[in-house]
């Protein structure tokens, strides 16, 4: 399994703008066929987002209870957990306490949501930055991969994050 960090950006006109969200993706031995486990790490006040980082959201499944299809990558997963930050689904939450307050008290949603972007997704950034090297091994690295992970990192297309660890 390879792992990557990738960052998605808050989108224009919702709680989350302006903030930068860091994620985990992991790439199982049998993707494309598995789909790709992804974890927030920086923390996010969503209903489909959980305290861990866990994200409800269809094609991070296996049908039958999933969407996942060998045919998805990994751009349009993250495509569709951007849209998941930008259109919150409260009747499938993992967090039935905010979705209870983004479905009846929308204004203390908001208000929440943005706080947590604030403090987790602004500030924290530049902490983050100060913590992470530049100079870890790209996906390409011989020393780091090998050949069964140089072809998924090529799958990867145009994400280009650097490795959190081999597992």
């Amino acid at each position: 399994m390879i792992c990557k960090l990738v960052e998605i950006l808050g989108a224009a006109d919702t709680p989350y703008e302006k903030g930068v969200f860091k994620l985990e993706v992991s790439i199982p031995e049998r993707y494309p066929f598995e789909p790709p486990q992804i974890r927030f790490l920086t923390p996010i006040y969503h209903p489909n987002i959980d305290s861990a980082g866990r994200i409800c959201l269809d094609v991070l499944k296996l049908p039958p209870k999933g969407a996942w299809r060998p045919s998805l990558n990994i751009a349009t997963v993250l495509t569709s957990i951007q849209l998941l930050m930008s259109e919150p689904n409260p009747d499938d939450p993992l967090m039935a306490d905010i979705s209870s307050e983004f479905k009846y008290n929308k204004p203390v949603f908001l208000k929440n949501a943005r706080q947590w972007t604030e403090k987790h997704a602004k500030q924290k950034q530049k902490a983050d930055e100060e913590e992470m090297p530049d100079d870890l091994p790209e996906a390409g690295d011989s020393e780091v991969c090998n050949t069964t992970q140089k072809r998924k990192a090529r799958q990867l297309g145009g994400i280009e994050k650097k490795f959190c660890s081999d597992a």
